[in-house]
C-alpha cells in the first residue's frame, strides 16, 4: 500500500490538472492568498524565491529597451527574475550590454523593424507583458514624429490585443495636453503627437497602462547634459524663453521612472487602464534649475560670464539652431533643436485627478541628493582635486509650491 502512494498521487495531481481550466497557486512559500493563472503553462508558473536566480512569471517583451530609459527598466525587471524579450533594429552589438540585466538565458534578443508586423508578432508571440518605450525627440529621414508615436504605438497595441498580451504598458510624457504655444506657432509636434498615440493605443487595447514622465535625469540623459554641453550655450549665456522666470518644472530620477514601470508590470489588475503621472517630488522655477546645474558646474558661474537672457534677444543663437537643424543627419548636434526650446519653455501640468509614482509606493529621489554627482563629468577643470573646505558650499535652489 505504501509503494502505491506515489503513483496514486501523482495520478490525482494529473487528473486535478487536466479537469482545472484555471490553476491557482500560492504566490509564494509564506503566502496563503492564490493567484489566478488564466493561462496555465510553464511560463505562468513562478519558481525560486523573487530574486535574480528566479522567475516570477512575467515574459515581458520590452520595445526600445536600448533607449536611455530602456536600460535602467530592463536592470530593474532582470533584478526581480523576469524573462526579458527584447527586439533591436540595426546592430545587434549595441543592445548585448543588456544580457547582464538578468539572469543566464533569461535575456533574449530579437531583431525587428516598427513596420514588420511579422517581426513584431514574433516578438510578443510568448509574453504576458509589453513596455512600448519608442519615441523620437527629432524627426529623421526614415521616420517621422506621427510615423513613431501614433502609426508605431498603433500598431504594437493593435498586435498585441490579437496575440492576447495581457498587459500593454505604454510611455507617452507630460503636458501631452498643453494647449499654449510658446516659441513655435504651431506648438509641440512632438507633444501633440504624444497625444495622438494615447488615443490610438486605447483604441486598440483599452486596458493599456499610459505613463506620462516629466523631463527625466540621470546618467547618459537629455535634460543635464543638453545644459551641461556648449551647443546649448551661446557666448557663455543661455537663451531661453522669458528669461525661464516663467516655466516651472518637476523632473524626475530615470531611477524612479524604472521603478515605477517595474511596479505596473508586477501589478497588472491593479494599474491596467490607468494614466500615471510621473514627476519628481519637488517643483522648481526653470530659471532656478539652470542657475543651480551651473554653481555645481562652476562654483561661481559669473566669473565665467555665465547668465541667462531672454530668447528673443539672441538671433544668432536662433540661426544656430536652424542651422543646426538643417544639417544635422542622425541627430541635432547636443540635442538642441527648436522642438526643444519650445518643450523646455511649458510648465509641468501635474493633474489631482492622475496617480502618479507615489500611488505606486516608489520612495522619489530628490535632484538634491545627486545631483552633484550627476554633473561631476561637467564640472570645470574635473581633474582639479579640491581641498576640503575649500569652495562654499552650494546652496539648493528654492521651490515651488506644488500645485
Amino acid at each position: 500500500m505504501a509503494a502505491l502512494l506515489p503513483r496514486f498521487t501523482l495520478q490525482a495531481a494529473k487528473k486535478q490538472t487536466t479537469c482545472t481550466a484555471v490553476v491557482a497557486l500560492q504566490t509564494s512559500h509564506y503566502s496563503s492568498d492564490p493567484r489566478v493563472i488564466t493561462h496555465p503553462t510553464t511560463a505562468s508558473l513562478k519558481r525560486g524565491t523573487g530574486g535574480r536566480s528566479s522567475f516570477n512569471g512575467i515574459v515581458c517583451t520590452v520595445f526600445g529597451a536600448t533607449g536611455f530609459v530602456g536600460r535602467y527598466v530592463c536592470n530593474r525587471l532582470g533584478k526581480i527574475g523576469t524573462q526579458l524579450i527584447l527586439p533591436y533594429k540595426g546592430d545587434m552589438y549595441k543592445c548585448l550590454p543588456l544580457k547582464l540585466c538578468g539572469d543566464l538565458g533569461q535575456v533574449l534578443f530579437h531583431p525587428f523593424h516598427l513596420r514588420d508586423e511579422d517581426s513584431i508578432r514574433k516578438c510578443i508571440k510568448y509574453s504576458n507583458v509589453v513596455i512600448n518605450l519608442i519615441g523620437r525627440e527629432w524627426e529623421t529621414r526614415n521616420f517621422t514624429y506621427h510615423e513613431v508615436h501614433v502609426d508605431g504605438a498603433r500598431r504594437l497595441a493593435r498586435l498585441c490585443k490579437e496575440a492576447n498580451v495581457e498587459h500593454f504598458i505604454h510611455v507617452s510624457a507630460l503636458n501631452v495636453d498643453s494647449d499654449k504655444t510658446y516659441v513655435l506657432k504651431d506648438g509641440s509636434r512632438f507633444l501633440h503627437t504624444k497625444l495622438e498615440g494615447e488615443h490610438a493605443v486605447r483604441e486598440e487595447f483599452p486596458e493599456a497602462t499610459i505613463i506620462r514622465p516629466s523631463n527625466i535625469w540621470g546618467q547618459e540623459d537629455r535634460f543635464l547634459r543638453v545644459y551641461a554641453g556648449i551647443m546649448r550655450h551661446h557666448f557663455r549665456t543661455i537663451p531661453i524663453w522669458e528669461n525661464g522666470e516663467a516655466t516651472e518644472k518637476q523632473p524626475v530620477a530615470v531611477y524612479d521612472v524604472a521603478g515605477g514601470i517595474t511596479a505596473i508590470a508586477k501589478d497588472p489588475k491593479n494599474t491596467a487602464g490607468k494614466i500615471y503621472q510621473f514627476v519628481g517630488p519637488k517643483r522648481y522655477k526653470f530659471s532656478e534649475l539652470l542657475d543651480w546645474f551651473h554653481r555645481i558646474r562652476m562654483h561661481n558661474p559669473a566669473d565665467y560670464g555665465y547668465r541667462r537672457i531672454d530668447l528673443k534677444y539672441a538671433p544668432l543663437f536662433k540661426l544656430k539652431l536652424t542651422l543646426n537643424e538643417l544639417f544635422s543627419t542622425a541627430y541635432p548636434l547636443g540635442f538642441v533643436q527648436w522642438e526643444l526650446l519650445e518643450r523646455e519653455a511649458i510648465s509641468d501640468i501635474v493633474s489631482k485627478e492622475l496617480p502618479t509614482l507615489e500611488d505606486l509606493g516608489i520612495t522619489l529621489t530628490t535632484m538634491e541628493s545627486r545631483m552633484h554627482w550627476e554633473l561631476k563629468p561637467w564640472r570645470k577643470d574635473p581633474q582639479y582635486m579640491e581641498s576640503v573646505g575649500e569652495f562654499s558650499s552650494i546652496p539648493d535652489p528654492p521651490t515651488v509650491a506644488v500645485h
